[in-house]
């Protein structure tokens, strides 16, 4: 099935738009809002169809972080649509996506980007994942490889080793991991802060120097964010995700079967000053696979397509083009 067998229709949003990228909303038991990036390789694709077999590279596909979004990749997206397809969706409960906190959790969102791998992308592709995002794409190459063609993990959620977090990270995940105070906490930042403000609060928990934010991206954030807050219920999605996201990386010895079971080639990027997942637990995942590529990013925080973009764009790029199977098709996921 392909995205022209499917319910999609152009979105209403153009948050994206003045980074090349177009938006859609394809009905996978639920509407699922996803943009495409600009490029040779997006021609024939969208609403008229998958792509697939427009261009022989595999194509990418962006998969973001707890409280990200779709906007996550447009510093990085139609630079690397230049010889493929490239594609971010938004996970259920997050961006434009609706959910509830059953749709919400990583188990779930792994189900969603199936699907949306097999019925809108259509072929075997790169899974270019940050934070949640890098679970996500970790679970979804061990468990169903024939969607997978390599993964790119930016600062993943993992297993946190080494010194300790950051205070403030320490905080606000015990707040969310309580039943009650959690839900009562994002209420009251939701109700009582304003979007500027929380957007701040956000690039200054994820960048190591949050002055690197371009201010159209800082402007596009804050609308979205006041998009969002027109929803009813966004507290419990998130915590949902929160929530398995930290049960899943409680597990180490589980986690690490997850990444023994990769078959495909994987490019793990790191920033040293990250708040989120200390450096100590980057260097540990690299150390236990060996056979995955790793590039450690000085001064540069928890989401690196955001703060450092060039530095992300050429460290893809010379992965990508290392990798013959990368460099063409293997033909379309079932």
């Amino acid at each position: 099935m392909t995205a022209a067998a499917l319910d999609t229709r152009e979105a209403p949003w153009s948050f994206s738009a003045p980074w090349g990228a177009r938006g859609w909303v394809t009905d996978l038991d639920g509407p699922v809002h996803w943009v495409e990036f600009a490029g040779p390789a997006a021609n024939g694709s969208g609403a008229n169809g998958s792509g697939a077999g427009q261009h022989s590279a595999p194509p990418i596909v962006f998969v973001h972080g707890l409280g990200g979004s779709h906007l996550n990749w447009v510093t990085i997206g139609s630079a690397l649509a230049a010889d493929r397809r490239a594609v971010a969706l938004d996970l259920r409960g997050f961006g434009l996506t609706p959910g509830l906190r059953r749709t919400s959790t990583v188990t779930a969102n792994v189900g969603l980007l199936d699907r949306f791998l097999r019925e809108v992308v259509g072929a075997p592709a790169v899974l270019v994942g940050n934070s949640m995002g890098g679970l996500i794409s970790i679970l979804q190459s061990s468990r169903y490889p024939d969607t997978v063609a390599g993964a790119v993990l930016l600062d993943p959620a993992l297993p946190q080793l080494g010194q300790r977090p950051d205070p403030r990270v320490i905080g606000q995940f015990l707040t969310y991991a309580l039943p009650g105070a959690g839900e009562l906490f994002l209420r009251a930042t939701n109700s009582r802060m304003p979007p500027a403000v929380a957007v701040r609060r956000i690039l200054a928990l994820c960048f190591a120097d949050p002055s690197r934010a371009p201010a159209p991206l800082v402007e596009a954030m804050v609308e979205l964010t006041r998009q969002r807050r027109l929803l009813v219920g966004t507290e419990a999605p998130f915590l949902a995700a929160a929530r398995s996201t930290m049960r899943a990386v409680a597990n180490p010895r589980r986690y690490q079967a997850a990444m023994n079971g990769i078959r495909v080639p994987v490019l793990l990027i790191s920033g040293e000053q990250d708040r989120l997942v200390s450096i100590s637990s980057a260097r540990a995942a690299a150390a236990a696979n060996p056979h995955w590529q790793s590039r450690f990013l000085p001064g540069v925080g928890h989401t690196p397509q955001l703060e450092v973009p060039e530095l992300v764009i050429d460290a893809v790029r010379g992965w990508l083009g290392g990798h013959a199977e990368l460099r063409t098709g293997r033909g379309a996921a079932s």
